[in-house]
């Protein structure tokens, strides 16, 4: 039988959920904030309102911490795939996955990204993740779009597309590009329609 909770909080294990959730969302904006030299587990325990000890019984190391940090993200992503709204025709579609990497957790996946070309210990998880999400993110584009991949050039057109909203994405990060945005997706709407529906 589990511990009684005579004092009415949440359950110990709830408690210990929330903090190594807490530790995991403060890991990634310490990483965008002050990038892989300047994120400790100290400061990411400051950060998420714990005590270095207390983080510490949760990942005991650095690499831990942040190995658990690039999990998190994936599974994010992964949730914000299947959470997906149904579009409304092709534009609204290409507005879907571009709006993928315009948002926080692209953010989040790039500073990982980045730490992870330094650190040789990260490398392989984050990696080996992004194939992941990129095959998962593949496959969602495809059934948003309502693609035949059989159809010549189809393929390639949705990995452009992909590679195109990465690219957005990027260009998001220093300044507000939504104006120029909006247009290059008018534009790419287009084209992605032109080689689904060669002959409409």
């Amino acid at each position: 039988m589990g511990a009684v909770n005579v004092r009415g909080g949440p359950p110990r294990q709830d408690r210990s959920r929330a903090t190594r959730r807490r530790l995991l969302e403060s890991a990634v904006t310490c990483l965008a904030e002050h990038g892989w030299t300047g994120s400790t587990v100290t400061v990411v325990a400051e950060h998420a309102g714990v005590s270095r000890g207390a983080a510490q019984h949760h990942f005991p190391t650095r690499e831990d911490l942040f190995t658990a940090a690039v999990e998190y993200v994936a599974e994010e992503r992964s949730k914000a795939l299947l959470a997906l709204p149904q579009p409304q025709g092709t534009r609204s579609a290409v507005g879907i996955l571009v709006g993928l990497y315009t948002g926080p957790l692209f953010r989040a996946a790039l500073q990982l990204w980045v730490a992870a070309s330094h650190e040789p210990q990260l490398g392989p998880r984050v990696t080996a993740l992004e194939a992941r999400i990129g095959r998962e993110t593949h496959r969602m584009a495809v059934e948003l779009l309502g693609a035949d991949e059989g159809v010549p050039g189809v393929r390639e057109t949705v990995q452009g597309l992909l590679d195109m909203a990465r690219g957005l994405g990027l260009a998001n990060l220093l300044t507000d590009d939504s104006a120029r945005r909006e247009r290059v997706l008018d534009a790419w709407a287009r084209t992605v329609e032109q080689v689904l529906s060669p002959h409409a």
